[in-house]
């Protein structure tokens, strides 16, 4: 990561997740074509200024989305370079140089590369094979909202509650900082455009997300107040390094879908099932910090997530999902899609974390945070 792209690194000690030679030296160069001016130019003057990226996406796109070491280290890196060609749709009060190749016709490319090898595995995780009906598509979300609204405590939720200790619950904000210090951003991306009832719940809920133009009430703002009550850096992607590839392929499939309006279903029924479960996993962070002991500073974030998005969720499902299933009857399936994709992405992603957070906390690796 360069100076240039303003991302403030904690020192980690990351020989737990070794990179391979060829991918450390690809992000380097990466890196450097993200702020080379004519890129696309010079690209084709020059082939070597690609020439070691290329060579390792080619190699992490043959061995990434297994289960092996070699797949994990493939998907990291390459969910590592789609983020950072995602985050570029967003804009984040830095050197405008890092937005050169914004444009860019090679980067564009290797975005399409990779979101199309990757979200191809993606669709074989999902089981839809039947192309469900507007009226089968709304029975099927109510009934989904009902199992996710109240969810039984797995053993998951059970070490959260139970388990975790305070480098643990650290090591969950740190992570989830990549995510909830911009949060709602990606949602911004899909509002704009004719109105009706569908779009204004939509706003809504960015509104609501965004303290309703007062920073002091910004959900993200929340976010920042709990990491600084447990001596956390509070620069946007500060923790970039430490995020599982798990979590950024869960960003990067909302970048996606919101980056393309053709998946504007999709992404609704991804949206219903976040909002709708939210407050079971907040709950879950809540019940943490209070048997840490930590301050309602340390748990604000949650407070007002469980409290929000209970309303959300609701919204989400009627005033939204379920009209769109009729406004599109050929396509509503879709909304089914988004939502399981999102259930089943979230769920790897957590799982993820957990494991990470229980390394750390075993003392098999280390971390200063």
């Amino acid at each position: 990561m360069t100076n240039s792209m303003l991302i403030v690194k904690e020192k980690l000690e990351t020989s737990w997740l070794p990179l391979t030679c060829n991918y450390d030296k690809a992000e380097q160069q990466f890196d450097r074509l993200l702020t080379l001016k004519n890129l696309d130019e010079q690209v084709k003057i020059q082939p070597i200024l690609v020439k070691d990226l290329e060579i390792a996406i080619a190699s992490a796109l043959a061995n990434a989305y297994g289960e092996t070491e070699d797949s994990e280290i493939a998907s990291r890196f390459l969910q590592r370079i789609l983020y950072r060609l995602n985050r570029l749709n967003l804009f984040w009060y830095d050197d405008l140089s890092n937005y050169n190749n914004e444009r860019s016709i090679y980067f564009h490319s290797l975005r399409d590369r990779l979101e199309s090898n990757w979200q191809t595995w993606e669709l074989t995780q999902v089981n839809m094979s039947e192309r469900l009906d507007a009226e089968a598509v709304k029975q099927g979300l109510s009934q989904r909202a009902d199992r996710d609204l109240h969810p039984p405590l797995s053993e998951t939720k059970r070490y959260l509650r139970d388990d975790m200790n305070l480098e643990g619950y650290r090591i969950l904000l740190a992570i989830a900082s990549l995510d909830g210090l911009v949060e709602a951003s990606r949602l911004s991306r899909i509002l704009g455009g004719a109105s009706n009832e569908i779009q204004s719940t939509l706003v809504r809920v960015l509104l609501e997300e965004y303290g309703n133009g007062r920073l002091a009430r910004k959900h993200s703002t929340f976010f920042a107040q709990m990491m600084a009550e447990l001596n956390l850096n509070t620069q946007p992607e500060a923790y970039f390094d430490l995020v599982p590839w798990q979590v950024l392929a869960s960003i990067n499939h909302n970048f996606l879908l919101t980056e393309r309006k053709r998946h504007f279903l999709r992404y609704n029924g991804g949206l219903t099932y976040f909002e709708i479960a939210g407050p079971s996993f907040y709950t879950d962070y809540m019940f943490a910090a209070k048997r840490l002991q930590l301050s309602s500073v340390a748990m604000s974030y949650w407070e007002l997530h469980i409290r929000e998005d209970e309303r959300h969720g609701q919204w989400m499902l009627t005033d939204v999902a379920l009209p769109l299933a009729d406004m599109y009857p050929e396509h509503a399936w879709e909304l089914v899609l988004g939502y399981d994709q999102e259930r089943l992405i979230g769920d790897r992603a957590s799982a993820a974390v957990i494991g990470l957070i229980q390394k750390f906390s075993s003392g098999e690796a280390k971390i200063n945070l």
